[in-house]
């Protein structure tokens, strides 16, 4: 079952579709006029305990359909992970447009307490972002610039 409802379309914005595959699933929603991400939330039956260090892959119960020539990227909540310490695994996640599996969160917990998410907690963010793909072209020389190789740290703080 597809939830778009085509009278509230603005058409000068790009479409996020998105399928419920699971009863309890949340649909995301931006929280206020100017949020550049919308919450995703936990699709499950029951709490998922994860210990100091543990990781999880949590079901948010949704598969979506995002626009030509864009991305989702799945961002941790900073709520969660300054005060509990939870947090993903890759920092941030890349859902690629013609990917159509369920979204799901791979969570970590980084303290020393155990943390607890119950169904529906808000675990983490997606913002859509467009995506430039690039030509690539192998070569021989680079131009140089001031910094040259300097790496971390390099230009100062």
């Amino acid at each position: 079952m597809l939830l778009v409802n085509m009278t509230e379309l603005d058409m000068n914005r790009p479409t996020l579709k998105i399928l419920k595959i699971r009863e309890n699933a949340q649909i995301p929603a931006y929280a206020t006029d100017g949020a550049a991400g919308m919450d995703l939330s936990a699709a499950i039956d029951e709490p998922i305990t994860l210990e100091p260090l543990d990781r999880k892959l949590i079901p948010t119960g949704l598969i979506i359909e995002l626009p030509k020539g864009y991305e989702a990227q799945v961002r941790p909540r900073s709520g969660l992970s300054i005060k509990h310490g939870m947090t993903l695994i890759n920092c941030i996640g890349t859902i690629d447009e013609d990917y159509r599996g369920e979204v799901c969160v791979p969570m970590v917990n980084i303290s020393k307490e155990t943390y607890t998410i119950q169904p529906n907690d808000r675990i983490a963010q997606m913002i859509i972002s467009p995506v430039n793909q690039v030509e690539i072209i192998k070569t021989e020389m680079l131009s140089e610039t001031q910094r040259a190789s300097g790496g971390f740290g390099s230009t100062g703080y």
